[in-house]
């Protein structure tokens, strides 16, 4: 008998739960427009046991389009020099001062070394004993050493490369690393005259005019950003401009993310609409500048005055649907970017290399375009309400994307070497599940490890069934008793008899 009352009560408990999970269905599919079981099986289960998609091309199609993938995936996970990085004696060592923590990590500044050895040295250094110098210089390790190298080089001539490094890691304000800057750039024109007469008479002398072309673009857009820091915007933007044309197939510095930058700052919306039909093409490589300023010009048509109870009473504009598919494009290109422009994650300084689509980049964009966002009325409001829609509109990122390619799988661990230890990297997407998932399996799985124990050990489970049920009315037992020796007898019987 207390065998069937246990069975009763499951067969009870299933009912109701069978009841609540066909209601929180209905109410599901209601507000999403798909099914929860579809939607927990394509995002979750899916991902975990290696399913494909099966819209997937054709067999014959299938190993160009893997090794098409790997390639872009590959692509994803490179590193990048950050177009807006920071200075380290003015800037990310004057953090160290005020904090005593280190902004960049020892990845990050490996990599800038590799820059520097690749961009500012050659064989033909030997030929020149400040540049031999200065070869030494960039691969130290100790700050003091370096300072001391390029010390040593400029007691020898004027050598530009030197003024870089002291610019870069000596000098403690803007002012005195613009100062630095402009001997480097009196130096570094002398020595790229020279070379460019020289360019053609050997493979030697054209790696010297190469190294002396990356050295005088280097020197002229840094003092472009320091007049940026400085407050001198437009003659940053003039500076810029010129750049680009005197070297316009030095597209790999991303000299126009800069001018973006510096657009935004002059509330000149025309000309950065016009930057952005130059550079927002899809032969070239994306990035969250390119993609979220594209999303600030098209919010900016709408945001001031953009409601999300009108817009679901009447429906969305073109102009609005436009600014919605924006923000939609540059989630999907970049997750993480979002949660620091609406504050909601903490940010740092910027490292000196990026990772494009991962959690650096995000805060490298958020760092200097943040101010941008707060300055065109209800922008922020536009994409608080919108930008999580993506995620419904591509349920399952890791095995396909609407406009970009699947995002990739990579950036979680490069992140972690160029972000430092103290911040909490921004994983995309993350391997959580729901409460409610977690919960109806513990609910199954408790209800089937009953039902085995109970067809195994009939006898034992019903002893134990009857302490569990002695135990669980107990207190219902206790307050009948209190009531029965508080109340009449007589009164008692009538209340036992309704």
């Amino acid at each position: 008998a207390l065998f069937n009352i246990v069975f009763v009560l499951f067969e009870l408990l299933r009912t109701h739960f069978r009841v609540v999970f066909l209601i929180f269905e209905w109410w599901y599919f209601r507000k999403y427009g798909t099914s929860f079981i579809e939607q927990v099986s394509v995002s979750h289960l899916r991902p975990l046991l290696g399913g494909v998609d099966s819209s997937s091309p054709s067999n014959s199609n299938t190993s160009n389009g893997e090794a098409d993938s790997n390639r872009q995936s590959v692509s994803e996970c490179k590193v990048w020099r950050n177009p807006l990085n920071l200075f380290r004696g003015a800037e990310y060592n004057r953090y160290t001062w005020v904090t005593g923590r280190e902004p960049l990590t020892y990845y990050d500044m490996n990599l800038s070394a590799q820059d520097h050895q690749t961009f500012f040295t050659c064989d033909s250094d030997h030929l020149r004993p400040a540049d031999a110098i200065m070869q030494k210089a960039w691969r130290e390790r100790n700050p003091q050493a370096r300072i001391s190298a390029a010390h040593e080089a400029l007691e020898l001539e004027d050598c530009a490369t030197a003024y870089i490094l002291l610019a870069e890691e000596e000098a403690t304000t803007i002012m005195e690393a613009e100062r630095l800057f402009k001997q480097a750039l009196k130096a570094g024109e002398g020595c790229y005259r020279r070379s460019q007469q020289l360019q053609h008479h050997g493979t030697q002398y054209e790696a010297q005019h190469r190294r002396d072309t990356n050295v005088l673009v280097y020197i002229k857009r840094r003092l472009a950003m320091c007049s940026r820091k400085l407050g001198r915007t437009r003659e940053a933007v003039k500076m810029m401009r010129d750049l680009m044309k005197e070297f316009p197939l030095l597209s790999m510095f991303n000299i126009h993310e800069n001018l973006l930058e510096s657009l935004l700052e002059l509330q000149n919306y025309a000309d950065v609409q016009a930057v952005l039909a130059k550079y927002d093409d899809i032969s070239l490589p994306k990035s969250a500048t390119i993609c979220y300023t594209a999303a600030l010009l098209k919010a900016r048509a709408v945001s001031d005055k953009f409601s999300p109870e009108a817009a679901s009473r009447r429906g969305l504009s073109t102009a609005e649907m436009n600014a919605v598919e924006a923000i939609h494009r540059a989630v999907e290109f970049n997750p993480h970017v979002p949660k620091y422009l609406l504050e909601m994650k903490s940010l740092i300084l910027p490292p000196e290399h990026i990772l494009k689509r991962g959690d650096s980049e995000a805060i490298a964009y958020a760092f200097f375009h943040l101010q941008h966002w707060k300055r065109v009325e209800g922008a922020l409001n536009l994409l608080h309400c919108t930008w999580e829609g993506t995620f419904r509109m591509i349920p399952y990122p890791l095995e396909k994307g609407h406009l970009f390619y699947p995002y990739p799988i990579c950036t979680e661990t490069a992140d972690r070497e160029l972000l430092p230890m103290f911040h909490e990297v921004s994983v995309y997407p993350k391997k959580e599940l729901p409460f409610f998932i977690l919960f109806t399996a513990g609910l199954c799985s408790f209800t089937a490890m009953l039902a085995l124990l109970t067809h195994q050990f009939p006898e034992l489970m019903g002893v134990f069934a009857k302490a569990f049920l002695s135990t669980l009315f107990a207190p219902l037992n206790f307050i009948m008793e209190k009531v029965e020796s508080i109340l009449p007898s007589s009164l008692w019987h009538q209340l036992t008899r309704i």
